[in-house]
């Protein structure tokens, strides 16, 4: 449910949805969508059990790894994203609702 609340809002803010759950052979992807010239990598979590704080331990760094290895590969073989700019957002949903969204939670870039 948390995926597609996070899909919504986000083509609601304009951006197109590319793939849902893209896997690669080093993990998966819950997001990918573009907008403009932005490519943005999106993992959601469904925080309806939980507290928000405990979202360090959710995205641990070898989680951002594969979310990152895995980004790569689908780069690779959607070479028209190639100039893009990319980007590795959290979203958090509680409630049927965004709650929190961390952009480029992995790299700190934009």
């Amino acid at each position: 449910m948390g995926e597609a609340v996070a899909a919504h809002i986000l083509e609601s803010e304009g951006w197109t949805i590319l793939e849902r759950n893209y896997r690669g052979p080093r993990g998966e992807v819950d997001i990918i969508a573009a907008k403009g010239e932005m490519v943005a990598f999106v993992e959601v979590k469904n925080w309806s059990a939980f507290d928000a704080g405990e979202l360090g331990a959710a995205i641990s760094t070898r989680k951002a790894k594969r979310i990152i290895e895995t980004s790569k590969i689908f780069l690779s073989r959607h070479r028209e994203y190639s100039d893009a700019r990319l980007r590795y957002d959290v979203l958090l949903i509680r409630e049927g609702r965004l709650d929190r969204r961390i952009e480029s939670a992995f790299t700190g870039e934009t």
